[in-house]
């Protein structure tokens, strides 16, 4: 009789470590999905900004029509992504053509001074910062999914429920994006 109910005690407490390793998963995947959604509402406010801003320049830099098709182009290729690996690397590409239209704008000094260039420059920077922001939130929840599902005792459950790590949110060309940034006059 003290044998079973040992047994029935070690069954109940083997179940319920189980299923504190089920919920807790559970709770780390939404946060995943969560922190991905706030990663693309930020994205989006950038895709609709974009265009106010080229708008902008263009009035200004007329001949420059390369560089707004090439961030047009970003923009579209960038919204399509789906995945954090497609959207890193596009986003990246986009990134970089934001710089190019940033340094058409360094060469119209009316067109820097003009009160709505200045005002969507200033959001654009505040949303790059809040995309960075959900970045690293996002690469956190990541992080402390993919440990639970490779640590023992929880990858036993992980597996046996079909668990899988999720990607992180990552730099394109890290050896490239990861060197100073040079500065000449």
């Amino acid at each position: 009789m003290i044998a079973a109910l040992i047994t029935l005690g070690i069954i109940v407490l083997v179940l319920s470590f189980a299923i504190a390793i089920y919920n807790k998963l559970i709770r780390l995947k939404n946060t995943v999905k969560s922190s991905w959604s706030d990663i693309d509402v930020q994205l989006k406010k950038r895709y609709d900004l974009v265009p106010n801003l080229v708008e902008t320049v263009r009035g200004y830099a007329t001949h420059e029509r390369t560089v707004f098709e090439k961030v047009t182009e970003a923009r579209s290729v960038a919204m399509r992504a789906s995945t954090p690996a497609e959207k890193s690397k596009t986003e990246n590409m986009f990134r970089d053509t934001l710089k190019s239209l940033f340094a058409v704008a360094e060469a119209y000094p009316e067109l820097k001074a003009n009160v709505n260039f200045i005002q969507l420059q200033s959001q654009l920077k505040e949303l790059e910062d809040n995309i960075e922001y959900a970045r690293r939130y996002y690469n956190a929840v990541v992080r402390d999914f993919n440990i639970l599902i490779e640590s023992f005792p929880s990858n036993i459950v992980a597996s046996s429920f079909g668990f899988k790590q999720e990607e992180f949110f990552e730099l394109e060309a890290p050896e490239v994006e990861r060197k100073p940034v040079k500065v000449s006059f």
